[in-house]
């Protein structure tokens, strides 16, 4: 952990075989840590709060509880800050190439705490699907096919789920599982 941040890639295709998907990281803040003032450009990035909060600056100040997701559409261009409250912050950080270069930057948070905690969120894009689940202790929960990312207070794992059908997790966990357009897109180098 290097100035209270510790960041581990989990995905990382470089060839495009998972379509719009660059990366998918497991990030660790501790208390009043962040990421530094830095540049995002046609790139949407969602981070989904397992544990803590995280206070993003840009265009206003959102705070992200655990279980929130913040959806980043980098657009032309913008520069941003994410810093950990006082609990710190664990973090699922997935960068997805844009969709549509050229249009505004923009933020939204999407609250699960307070709600069910489970379902699909809207992206607002075709190509990538983003469900989530916190998974209670001792409960088991049916999960969509997909690139699965678990995480549970010890540890935190991707994997593809069988394509039929679907799998199960049991709890405690947060569970996000990606549906992906795998066609490959116009960047990716053969």
């Amino acid at each position: 952990m290097d100035d209270g941040l510790s960041s581990r890639p989990l995905v990382e295709p470089t060839d495009g075989s998972a379509g719009p998907l660059l990366r998918i990281a497991e990030d660790r803040l501790m208390p009043g840590a962040g990421y530094g003032a830095h540049h995002h450009a046609d790139v949407d990035v969602v981070a989904v709060v397992l544990a803590g909060s995280l206070a993003h600056n840009w265009g206003g100040r959102a705070t992200l509880r655990a279980g929130d997701v913040g959806i980043l559409r980098a657009g032309t261009g913008l520069v941003h800050d994410e810093v950990a409250g006082a609990d710190g912050a664990h973090v699922l950080q997935t960068y997805l190439r844009t969709r549509s270069p050229g249009q505004e930057p923009g933020h939204r948070t999407v609250r699960w705490a307070a709600g069910l905690g489970r379902g699909w969120v809207d992206l607002g894009r075709p190509d990538a699907r983003l469900w989530v689940a916190r998974v209670q202790a001792d409960e088991t929960v049916a999960v969509p096919p997909g690139l699965r990312v678990v995480a549970t207070r010890q540890r935190v794992w991707a994997g593809p789920l069988p394509t039929q059908g679907e799998g199960r997790v049991t709890g405690p966990a947060t569970v996000c599982v990606w549906q992906l357009d795998r066609a490959r897109p116009l960047w990716a180098v053969d």
